[in-house]
């Protein structure tokens, strides 16, 4: 069974955050924020977190056009749209690839507070173990809520 993981980037320090990553042997960062920028949090800008992210040897790869929340109708809706189904395919192959060492990004520190519980929910019911990393040594396995 393949194996992913969920983050978000809160209010955390670019090293704590990379530090995570190292944790858990994090090799590709697949950000799902339909606007990959932070005003409050620049270090998690689109350009400058893919600098540094490769300073660590670690990928970084933008699905936010296809995955990203704020969508017009709601996320629920949209998940049955192309453009989802699509991003589910892309970043299905980037989980089967990484086996275990990508990390799927958004914004918000808890999963259940943000869309990647519905990416989640699809992946699982597609056979993806998937545990959300919410701090150091505190990571949390997702069960199916909705799909």
């Amino acid at each position: 069974m393949a194996k992913a993981y969920t983050i978000g980037h809160s209010n955390r320090q670019l090293d704590e955050f990379i530090e995570l990553l190292k944790q858990y042997n994090i090799k590709i960062v697949v950000d799902v924020r339909r606007f990959p920028k932070s005003t409050k949090y620049p270090h998690f800008n689109r350009e400058i977190l893919e600098q540094e992210l490769k300073k660590h040897s670690v990928k970084y790869v933008w699905l936010g056009d296809l995955l990203g929340g704020f969508r017009k109708g709601g996320y629920v809706n949209y998940m049955s749209s192309r453009d989802y189904m699509e991003g589910i395919g892309r970043l299905m192959s980037i989980i089967f690839e990484y086996d275990g060492r990508t990390a799927i990004m958004c914004s918000e520190k808890l999963w259940f507070k943000c869309h990647r519980r519905f990416i989640s929910d699809t992946l699982v019911s597609r056979g993806v173990e998937i545990y959300h990393i919410i701090d150091r040594n505190r990571v949390s396995k997702h069960r199916l809520k909705r799909v």
